[in-house]
């Protein structure tokens, strides 16, 4: 039987190393004056130390089961990719909501108001993004 917490903690942790050894081709610089691989090497290493700390708390506490949903997956992927293809064609703010209306087909409960609500978030959170960072995003 797999373990759930034990897979997390190696998944997360195999994520944090394949983008930390690829920002190490970045320079890292000094906290003083960042180079362009400094932030992905934080990221990736506190990454790896939650992937570290959720590996040992998995030898402490009691095993779950491993349950993989092949259909939840597929519902994931397809609004990743609705959200993209939507995104193209029209704009992001559309692409947004179709992808929590979509991705949220893959949980147990389903709410319009409750999707609502986080579409309208994820739109603000991207309209922040293109007015404060300057970030070239299509959302409208």
């Amino acid at each position: 039987m797999n373990d759930r917490n034990l897979v997390r903690g190696l998944v997360l942790m195999a994520i944090s190393l394949a983008f930390g050894l690829q920002s190490l081709r970045y320079p890292i610089g000094q906290l003083s004056h960042a180079g362009p691989g400094l932030f992905p090497f934080m990221v990736s290493a506190l990454l790896l130390l939650i992937g570290v700390f959720t590996v040992l708390r998995s030898r402490f506490v009691e095993p779950v089961r491993l349950d993989i949903k092949a259909k939840n997956i597929a519902i994931i992927l397809a609004s990743l990719c609705g959200f993209a293809l939507v995104s193209r064609l029209l704009d992001m703010t559309a692409g947004i909501v179709f992808m929590v209306f979509c991705a949220s087909f893959a949980g147990t409960s389903y709410s319009v108001k409750r999707n609502l609500r986080i579409a309208a978030a994820l739109v603000a959170v991207a309209f922040a993004f293109q007015k404060l960072l300057g970030l070239n995003l299509p959302l409208y």
